[in-house]
This record gives C-alpha cells, structure tokens and sequence, in this order.
C-alpha cells in the first residue's frame, strides 16, 4: 500500500511540527530495543529463525530510527550562510536511509532462511506463538500512531518510520504462520518457519520502495501532492490589483515549502505600486499557510496577455 501523503495539519510552528517527529521516533527506539532483547531470546531459546529473523528486522528499525531523529532536528534548523534554503532536505534524506536499511535486512533475511531451509533443525516450541503474538499488538499500535504524527506534521521521514514498523509486524505474522505450520504439520516441517521468514523478505522490500518513492520525489524537487497550488494561486488572486496567475511552482524541502509565482497586474502601474502588490501577495499566502517558509513572486503586466 502507498504511503498516503497529504497536506500538513496547521501546527503552531515548523519547529513544534519537527519536535513531535521526533517525540515520535524516540518512542519507537524505546519500543524496538525491548522487542529486540525479547524476540531475540524466545527465538534463540524457541528454536525459531524466523523469530530470530524478526528481532533483526526490529535491530534495524532501531538504527534507521535514530538517522530519523537526527535527520529530523538537521531538517529543523534554521537557514545559514551556507544552506539559505535550510536543512530540509536532511528529511527526506533520512527516509532513503530508512529504505536502504530495510533492503538490507531483507537480503540479510533472504540469506540465513536460504540457509536453514537446507539445514535440518529442531521444531520450533509453541510459546513463540504467544511472543509473536504480542509483537505483532505492539508493532501494529507503534504503526498507527506513529504514522498519524507523520501525516500531522508532513514528513517522509516520520512516515518511512511508521511503515519499518508496519514491515516488522508483517514480518511477526508470516512467523506466526510458518510456526503454526510446522506445528501443526510436526516432523518434516520444521522449515516452515523458515520459509515464512523468506516471505517476509518480499512485504519488507515492497515496504521499502513506498518509503523509497515519496521520499526521492522530495529530494528532486517532485511537485507536493494535495492542492498547493491551486491554494496558492487563489490566495494570490485574492489580493486586489493580481488580475490573474501565471506560472506557480511549489516545492517541499523538510517542514518548509517554497512557492516560486508569477503575477499580472495592470502594466499601466508604476513599478512601486507592483511591488507593493508583490509583498501583499507573499504576505497573504505564508499567513494562510504557515508551513511556507518564502515566496518568490515575479511581476508581469497585463498588456502582455492581452
């Protein structure tokens, strides 16, 4: 399923969106490294690889969730000599971190099933089912919420980490299966489990190219999703003496978008009185819509388009 992304929630402030990113990736590393230390043991113990599998997938959630964080206070700093447009794009950067870990847990994954599945080994013990169980709650939970936040607050970064926890619930629940297959089936079935971990492998990397996609758009400069632009230009044409819009461009970068807009005005007006319009026009769209950081208006007469 593709990430939703859609337009921000109307936060006080860009820092105040950033800090509850980050209030929300501190709690899924709080929440992985316990599910790491426990899925861990109960795979060891319960003779179960696609357990063990599992507590890897929640290790790499730990560490892509940290580059989240990070990537999330760099994206909140402001702008300085030499980033004028900000940090931004340290966001979305921090989500192609996110996908790349996650491929590289699946590969990693893919490996050690391949392997098991060719090895004989013990049947795993029934009371992984019950550690699974609680995982596949707790992921789940860690992933509505987590993905609400990244919704509120608009960021690639917040979402790539909702879904890391979505792909480790996936990933409990195609244990849960493979172990009650070889379960229920008894000798001869003891590679359920690792198949079931080897399929796991595929919902991890589907989930990896739909953090992937949203997240390269940003970093090219892709045009948001949602009604910006049409928002944008009707702010614009609110503000009397715009006859009409041009060429309106918006683009995101972190928190922050950036509009660059063309307006026409009466070409009979002096070049003070376009200027005046100008500043009205940028004014009237960053109180509408707080999230954007600057407006680049450019100035056309109306002759022109006659």
């Amino acid at each position: 399923m593709p990430i939703p992304v859609g337009t921000p929630a109307p936060l006080a402030s860009n820092s105040e969106r950033a800090e509850r990113g980050q209030q929300s990736t501190l709690l899924g590393i709080g929440a992985n490294i316990a599910l790491v230390l426990g899925k861990g043991a109960a795979g060891v113990l319960g003779h179960s690889y696609a357990l063990i599998a599992d507590a890897i997938e929640s290790g790499t959630d730990i560490i892509s969730s940290f580059i989240v964080w990070l990537g999330l206070r760099t994206a909140a700093r402001e702008p300085d000599e030499n980033h004028p447009y900000g940090h931004g794009k340290a966001e979305p950067l921090a989500a192609l971190v996110v996908a790349g870990a996650l491929l590289a847990a699946a590969a990693y994954i893919a490996y050690e099933s391949i392997m098991r599945i060719q090895t004989p080994h013990q049947l795993p013990a029934s009371f992984t089912l019950v550690v699974l169980a609680v995982v596949i709650v707790i992921k789940e939970t860690l992933y509505r919420r987590v993905l609400r936040v990244g919704k509120e607050v608009d960021s690639s970064a917040v979402r790539a980490d909702a879904w890391h926890h979505r792909a480790d619930a996936i990933t409990s629940c195609t244990a849960f299966v493979g172990i009650s297959i070889a379960l229920w089936g008894g000798p001869g079935y003891e590679s359920a489990d690792d198949w079931a971990a080897l399929v796991a492998c595929g919902f991890i990397v589907y989930n990896a190219y739909h953090i992937f996609r949203p997240a390269f758009g940003e970093i090219m400069d892709e045009a948001p999703d949602g009604t910006w632009t049409a928002d944008i230009r009707a702010l614009a044409q609110s503000v009397p003496g715009v006859v009409a819009t041009e060429k309106c461009f918006v683009r995101k970068m972190g928190f922050e978008f950036f509009a660059d807009l063309h307006i026409i005005v009466d070409g009979s007006i002096s070049v003070r009185e376009g200027h005046v319009i100008a500043h009205a026009v940028k004014a009237t769209i960053m109180k509408a819509k707080p999230a954007v950081y600057n407006v680049l208006v450019h100035v056309e007469p109306q002759d022109e388009y006659a």
